[in-house]
């Protein structure tokens, strides 16, 4: 009997320590913070871009990833306090970090020329980063399949393949590609209705539907002169249309290159729109024109046999300036009768001076040949002109011819004509005395 008692005294010694044992081990694990379950660190490759799309056998490209962080809470939290389930005394939350080690591109046929990315480091909850590769296609044509590797520290390694298409149609989309070429019919003087005829060819081998032209006036030197939207309708691959409008130009524009920005807008066969920036190229040629402001002689008034100056000044009205420009005179005179004039810019002037001997009196008809260049080539003008020249005054020296002759009468009279009547060639009052 006592052995029975003893024997249930030590089982319920036992039993006790065993529960304290449980509720210690209890308390022990309440009052350690407990870790919620949380994504493993790791990262996947989000997007890839290879470029040109298509490369040309021994040719170079670019491999372009995106390397993101798949951690989805971005976060640990952690626990403490009672036992009772979602009642917590403290929580805890840990940003979730992918320690990236190393990035590497297996080339699989194709030549890598970039070296690996090594200890790159943390990406944060939601971050990414890009690494780019250089590389070089071989020489045989066909799709290749390059890998990306990437490890991670205390995370998971990943291994992305990808195409890399090598001088083949395999996977490149059939589309509608239209160009435009512009062609202009007439004048490009600034001022003047510039006549263009604009061609769009779909070069693709889808149609291309509902396509229109936009043409817009940005430049402020020229723009559309009626409408700016023109409607071309359906392009079968293929197929050109044309289109004819006129360009209206700014008379003050200067020459030279100017860009009138159009927009080509249409329909993709699945009724996607889509555009595309093009534009009309036109060259604005200066035009001279020149007149003539003044005509001047110096002295103002011309005498026979006396030289004188001829002073033409020359305008320029045009928008392009004149070059070389020069005039001649066909005068019957000797002298200076070419002159050499050089530039003439838009609404200046020059004088065109010419040298002339003296002349007898009467008029003179004569032509002025202007000559010069301007961006569109070169130009002659001829205009007719009159120059008067008065004849001499003869009046003074007829009176001092009178005076001479008198005087040359009364010699002969007193020293021929009296002596030879008289015998003593005296006056008659002198013999009288």
């Amino acid at each position: 009997m006592n052995v029975y008692r003893d024997n249930r005294n030590e089982t319920m010694r036992i039993i006790s320590t065993i529960v304290a044992l449980g509720i210690l081990f209890g308390l022990t694990v309440l009052l350690v913070p407990t870790a919620l379950a949380a994504d493993a660190p790791t990262v996947t490759i989000t997007n890839y871009t290879v470029s040109p799309s298509v490369l040309m056998p021994d040719s170079l490209g670019t491999v372009t990833i995106m390397v993101k962080n798949t951690a989805s809470s971005a976060s640990v939290s952690e626990k403490s306090g009672k036992l009772a389930v979602d009642d917590y005394s403290v929580v805890k939350t840990t940003d979730i970090n992918v320690n990236i080690e190393n990035v590497h591109l297996e080339g699989n046929g194709i030549s890598v020329l970039t070296k690996n990315y090594d200890q790159v480091g943390d990406i944060g909850p939601g971050q990414a980063l890009m690494f780019t590769f250089t590389i070089q296609s071989p020489s045989k044509s066909g799709i290749y399949y390059p890998e990306i590797w990437i490890d991670t520290k205390g995370g998971t390694s990943v291994k992305y393949p990808f195409p890399v298409n090598v001088n083949t149609a395999v996977g490149i989309q059939k589309e509608s590609i239209l160009i435009m070429n512009s062609s202009l019919t007439g004048s490009v003087n600034p001022g003047d209705e510039i006549p263009v005829t604009l061609t769009i060819t779909n070069a693709g081998q889808l149609l291309a539907d509902d396509v229109t032209l936009t043409v817009t006036n940005v430049s402020g030197k020229l723009a559309p002169k009626t409408s700016d939207l023109y409607h071309v309708g359906l392009i079968n691959p293929g197929e050109q249309k044309t289109v004819s409008l006129f360009l209206l130009s700014d008379k003050e524009a200067d020459a030279g290159l100017v860009r009138v920005p159009v927009t080509i807008g249409y329909n993709s066969i699945d009724g996607t729109p889509l555009s595309q920036a093009t534009g009309i190229d036109v060259i604005l040629k200066g035009k001279a024109e020149l007149g003539f402001v003044s005509v001047d002689t110096n002295p103002a008034r011309l005498a026979e046999g006396t030289p004188f100056d001829l002073t033409i000044r020359i305008e320029n009205t045009g928008t392009g300036e004149a070059k070389q420009v020069s005039g001649t005179v066909d005068m019957p005179a000797e002298g200076k009768k070419e002159a050499f004039i050089g530039k003439i810019k838009p609404g200046n002037d020059a004088p065109a001076i010419f040298l002339l001997e003296g002349m007898k009196g009467g008029n003179y008809p004569y032509n002025l040949t202007i000559s010069y260049t301007d961006d569109m080539g070169v130009h002659t003008m001829t205009r007719q002109m009159n120059l008067r020249v008065s004849p001499a005054d003869n009046s003074g020296n007829l009176i001092l011819v009178l005076i001479i002759l008198g005087i040359l009468g009364f010699l002969a009279y007193r020293y021929w004509y009296l002596p030879k009547k008289n015998g003593d060639g005296k006056f008659p009052w002198e013999r009288k005395n």
